[in-house]
């Protein structure tokens, strides 16, 4: 859907065996590091915090929150930004600011880009209110949506050029400008990001995010990726 982009920027290696490592390290008599030759190998050590961790609803999940993940998302409109950031617990956020990142605006109105590079417009097509109410959103609609964004980045070009401050002429623009961050997350409030954000009744690019976000946390974590696809995706469960 849309541009919307996530790449990973850093990730803990071996993040199932340094679960496994603190997990150990609760109930073990000696320095688990003196033992790194006898830890099981990735997959096992997956296998073993499923097991005693996860499995059965133990819900154990403070050795999972070691292994860090740094994640760059992109073109996602502002109110994508707001819903994640309610959920920040275990969660970092770096976030692009409309303070020093206005010129994309004024590119716009200067016809240096398009303007949905700027602005994110749903796609045209049937949705429904938190009512159930559904609705169509035309393209015709959406046009003149378009045209209003294109009309309110001249009057931010304007302003900037009358000598109003970014953070003052940034008001003009609609509130779903797009915008870029870096976050980071550790295994478990990844888990319950996702246990908020990919419910049905999740907003459809909060779910978009979540949805770019699994490959990565499926090739990072893959025994415990499993582990949540067959137990907690879209279950819409208490996060943990």
């Amino acid at each position: 859907m849309d541009r919307f982009k996530v790449e990973v920027i850093a990730q803990t290696p071996n993040p199932q065996q340094t679960i496994y490592a603190a997990m150990h390290q609760d109930y073990a008599e000696g320095f688990v590091w003196d033992e790194q030759d006898r830890w099981p190998d990735e997959a096992e050590s997956g296998a073993l915090v499923i097991k005693h961790l996860l499995k059965g609803g133990r819900g154990h999940y403070g050795p999972l929150e070691h292994p860090q993940i740094v994640l760059n998302c992109g073109w996602f409109p502002h109110s994508t930004m707001q819903q994640i950031r309610t959920h920040r617990v275990g969660v970092s956020f770096d976030v692009q600011s409309f303070r020093y990142t206005g010129s994309r605006i004024t590119d716009a109105a200067k016809g240096l880009k398009s303007v949905e590079e700027v602005f994110y417009l749903r796609p045209a097509g049937f949705y429904s209110d938190r009512q159930g109410k559904r609705y169509e959103y035309t393209q015709a609609q959406r046009q003149e949506d378009l045209e209003w964004c294109a009309t309110a980045c001249r009057r931010y070009q304007a302003r900037i050029q009358q000598g109003f401050s970014e953070e003052h002429a940034r008001g003009l623009v609609p509130f779903d400008v797009r915008q870029h961050w870096v976050l980071s997350a550790n295994v478990r409030s990844l888990m319950h990001l996702l246990d908020l954000r990919w419910k049905a009744d999740a907003q459809l690019e909060a779910q978009k995010l979540c949805e770019h976000i699994w490959p990565h946390f499926k090739a990072w974590t893959p025994e415990i990726a499993q582990w949540y696809e067959e137990n907690r995706l879209k279950k819409a469960r208490l996060a943990p």
